[in-house]
């Protein structure tokens, strides 16, 4: 993706269900979690670095010894950051004598993360902002053990408002802070209220302390806790939660939002925001990764059993196919044959825009995330030319006209021509505070390859999506003509994105998508601006009485894909360049999406059409807070 957003978030969890000391014999450490927890994070990278953070649960401890921990950092590199910190601990204990490798009881009394049950979580700021007290996992501790939950996860949800409001109605005091904060505060008020429904039925049993305990720890139904607590949850998410005893859970969406998966033997269980980390760190084979459930949360007891049990109604699956156009790893599979899908289609309208002229384009992607759409694309246009040559080969044999020339032109100097033109050079440090200074500097992230491209060549370069425009305007555009070709090709494999994401994705804000701007340039030309005032007054009302209508979706109807293409064009060519080359910018139609992305309908941001209330209220609320020049989330 050219322009940057701020999105998603990583998931990890691992379950040891043998002693420290059995991992210790059969693998030489026992940090053989931690070091798995730390691999399945490091093959999420891609999902959060603005903050990090990791919590451990540690069974059968005794009395008076601490039982749960937590580390967690928002500073650069925040992953390696924490990991390093632990493992200096760790390794100035071994040095010290405390601690001795070889026997796992040391380890597990005097390292915080030597436990049984770890979660870790990777974060893209979307809310809350970048401070410590933002960063996952989250707390809520008690003397009792069945009362402590730890909570992170990758989600947003659309009514925290609303959540808080019923928490104070519950003669609670919430912090206003985050939707994570509004959540753990939910759960944990039905994991208090079911800990006391236990605790009151068996205290008149005359049960030892420590039996007590055991007792309510085993009879927590952790399922029916996520069931009360999530009633009102309106949004995308995927949560894992860690409680003192032991327990732990992971639940997602009903739509199937935020992605989740999980894999489990007689060693170990564990979970992941992706696939592919799965497989490669525990050396898996496809089959043996399975899918959390839309709508299911999955419960580890911590007697080692696991259940997946339905916690909240269905509803139809809407997958988020943003996950598979560019924020999950493209190692995975079936994500690598869905991006090739979505650059192949596009064939058609990248032959039309070039008009077959093979022998005088380049076709060059613009890194990285486009790559194997790029891949896909040249594969079927490859496909394409052969179609042509054999038919043109075939045509000239019948007519007794083919010779040696002809082959020649057809064959050797006419096929789809690659290069990468394209290479990103550096990253532009964030604390550069003036804008000019940082615009100046964001116009050399990109680089080219000089003599890449030949003067008067077509060049086509594909991009994962387009969401504002910026760093085409800004840098890329800039940079491409300098090449010098007749015509430059810009094309996305995300259809244009016109709507607000209001569950993971950091694009809220209506008025920086760059098809929004063009849309609302072409009203304003054709003297349709009465459309914007109507649209207003259709969105206060939706807010005020919901009905679930998306009314922003009137500022588009006039207009086709390639109107809207065309002026957007207008709006990201520099202006300041001398160079006078045609610009065409091609989108995937949201048909060719769903041929290439089948199993992830999620596609609201491109066709305004939500899986919840939750969506509609805040693409109304988006479009109020534009029309009334009101920054900010719209949620």
């Amino acid at each position: 993706m050219s322009d940057r957003i701020t999105h998603e978030c990583g998931i990890a969890m691992v379950r040891l269900l043998k002693p420290l000391s059995y991992y210790q014999e059969k693998y030489g450490t026992p940090l053989w979690g931690f070091t798995k927890l730390f691999l399945l994070m490091e093959k999420q990278h891609n999902r959060g670095q603005d903050g990090a953070g990791v919590s451990c649960v540690k069974l059968d401890v005794p009395a008076g010894e601490p039982f749960m921990f937590r580390e967690r950092c928002v500073k650069s590199n925040p992953l390696d950051k924490i990991f390093k910190t632990l493992l200096g601990s760790y390794n100035e204990k071994v040095a010290g004598g405390t601690i001795h490798p070889e026997f796992a009881d040391t380890v597990k009394k005097h390292f915080d993360f030597g436990g049984e049950l770890l979660m870790g979580h990777l974060r893209y700021g979307t809310s809350g902002g970048y401070s410590l007290s933002s960063c996952h996992p989250y707390f809520r501790r008690s003397p009792w053990p069945t009362r402590n939950l730890a909570l992170c996860g990758n989600f947003n949800l659309t009514n925290t408002t609303e959540l808080n409001e019923s928490l104070t109605a519950m003669g609670q005091h919430p912090i206003f802070a985050t939707d994570t904060q509004a959540i753990l505060e939910k759960i944990g008020f039905f994991l208090d209220e079911e800990h006391e429904d236990i605790y009151r039925f068996l205290r008149t049993r005359n049960l030892a302390g420590d039996e007590l305990s055991r007792r309510i720890s085993e009879d927590l139904d952790v399922a029916r806790v996520i069931r009360r607590a999530s009633e009102k949850w309106d949004g995308g998410y995927t949560l894992c939660g860690q409680i003192g005893n032991g327990d732990a859970f992971v639940a997602r969406d009903p739509s199937g939002i935020r992605p989740a998966f999980y894999f489990q033997n007689d060693e170990v269980i564990a979970f992941a925001s992706e696939r592919a980390p799965l497989m490669t760190v525990f050396d898996l084979a496809v089959e043996q990764v399975q899918e959390v459930e839309p709508g299911h949360v999955v419960v580890m007891k911590r007697r080692g059993t696991i259940t997946s049990t339905q916690f909240t109604a269905s509803l139809p699956r809407t997958s988020c196919s943003f996950e598979r156009i560019y924020f999950s790893r493209g190692n995975d599979l079936d994500i690598y044959r869905e991006r090739q899908a979505l650059g192949g289609g596009l064939a058609n309208q990248v032959i039309k825009s070039i008009n077959h002229d093979w022998g005088n384009t380049v076709f060059s992607f613009i890194p990285n995330t486009a790559e194997v759409a790029y891949y896909g694309l040249m594969s079927e246009l490859r496909t394409r030319r052969r179609d042509e040559v054999k038919t043109a080969i075939l045509k000239a044999s019948a007519a007794g006209q083919l010779n040696e020339a002809l082959l020649d032109e057809l064959i050797l100097r006419n096929w789809p021509r690659g290069e990468k033109v394209v290479s990103k050079d550096i990253k532009i440090r964030t604390f550069i505070g003036q804008e000019g200074m940082r615009n100046q500097l964001a116009s050399h992230v990109y680089d080219i390859t000089y003599g890449s491209v030949k003067p008067g060549d077509n060049l086509v370069c594909v991009d994962d999506s387009i969401v504002r425009g910026t760093t085409l305007r800004k840098s890329i555009l800039r940079i491409l003509t300098r090449l010098n070709p007749r015509k430059i090709v810009i094309v996305s494999t995300a259809p244009q994105i016109r709507y607000p994401d209001c569950y993971g994705i950091d694009m809220s804000e209506l008025g920086k998508f760059v098809a929004f701007e063009a849309a609302v340039a072409l009203l304003k030309e054709r003297g349709q601006t009465a459309v914007l005032d109507e649209v207003h007054a259709l969105c206060r009302a939706e807010v005020a009485n919901p009905t679930g209508t998306n009314h922003v979706r009137k500022i588009y109807e006039s207009f086709t894909p390639e109107e809207i293409s065309a002026k957007i064009v207008e709006r990201v060519r520099p202006r300041d360049i001398e160079w006078n080359g045609e610009i065409e910018i091609i989108f995937q139609t949201i048909e060719n999406l769903h041929v290439a992305v089948p199993e992830h309908s999620g596609d609201w941001y491109f066709t305004g059409k939500y899986p919840t209330p939750g969506g509609y209220r805040v693409v109304n609320q988006a479009y109020l807070n534009y029309f009334e020049k009101s920054e900010g989330r719209s949620y």
